[in-house]
């Protein structure tokens, strides 16, 4: 493994976000839904990656090929965000509430036993220092 990427989140510098072989390069603003994008060292994969404070869904994203990076309790996860959904579809009922068919959106910081359970493979790796969300 190689250790890559410092990410800066609110002028604080959270260590450790990608340790699976991809360099980080932050974007000045949003470039077609990314906050950064993650390229593989030793392949042609970018990942276009949206950078949030907690787990969020938003239909804006779908079918777009955006990943989603978040922190729940001590870990970040990285999750192809059509692929969120289909999990969050699964294991909870946001996607029948009024955020998600109304605003287009959901985010929490509870996540159910049955979805964090499903997005252990989508876990990175520890936070490292306190993360404000």
């Amino acid at each position: 493994m190689v250790e890559t990427a410092s990410v800066t989140i609110g002028g604080r510098r959270d260590r450790k976000f990608a340790d699976r072989g991809f360099n980080c390069i932050k974007l000045a603003d949003d470039w077609q839904g990314a906050d950064f994008l993650a390229y593989h060292m030793n392949d042609t994969t970018t990942l276009k990656v949206q950078l949030k404070s907690r787990l969020t869904i938003n239909q804006k994203y779908c079918g777009k090929g955006i990943w989603m990076a978040f922190p729940h309790e001590e870990y970040w996860y990285l999750i192809e965000h059509d692929r969120l959904v289909d999990k969050v579809g699964k294991h909870t009922k946001w996607l029948n509430s009024d955020s998600w068919r109304n605003k287009e959106g959901y985010h929490s910081t509870s996540i159910n036993l049955k979805l964090l359970t499903s997005l252990a493979e989508d876990k990175l790796g520890p936070v490292y220092g306190l993360l404000a969300v």
